[in-house]
């Protein structure tokens, strides 16, 4: 019997339309996406200075294409906590909170790793 989502070549089209609609969704309404998104492509010169190796360059992009991960997932977070309902709920509040809080961590990642790579370029 067949899967219901399809099977090989087409369930992978299928779940990259899905990808890039999630992408645009994210773009269209996420003002945080969309200043997160910018910031990791404007660091893209910054981060060819600084990176004294492929590896280091690798390291430096993967971080703020961490942020970007947690973002979206922050995102539908809150997408779906609102589509449950707009009324103020602490579980609610909760979760929308933890959401923000690993976005938070991620960044405090991007900060500690760009901060090492700077340190060791300057020192």
């Amino acid at each position: 019997m067949q899967k219901p989502n399809g099977t090989g070549i087409g369930r992978i089209i299928k779940a990259a339309r899905c990808s890039m609609q999630g992408f645009s969704a994210s773009w269209r309404y996420e003002s945080a996406f969309r200043q997160e998104a910018t910031l990791t492509l404007l660091s893209i010169p910054a981060a060819i200075w600084l990176a004294d190796s492929v590896a280091q360059f690798a390291l430096l992009l993967a971080v703020w294409c961490l942020v970007l991960v947690v973002e979206l997932l922050n995102s539908a977070i809150e997408s779906l906590t609102d589509r449950v309902g707009l009324e103020r709920h602490e579980l609610s509040g909760r979760a929308k909170d933890m959401g923000s809080a690993a976005v938070f961590v991620s960044l405090v990642i991007v900060a500690l790793v760009w901060g090492a790579a700077l340190w060791q370029k300057l020192a």
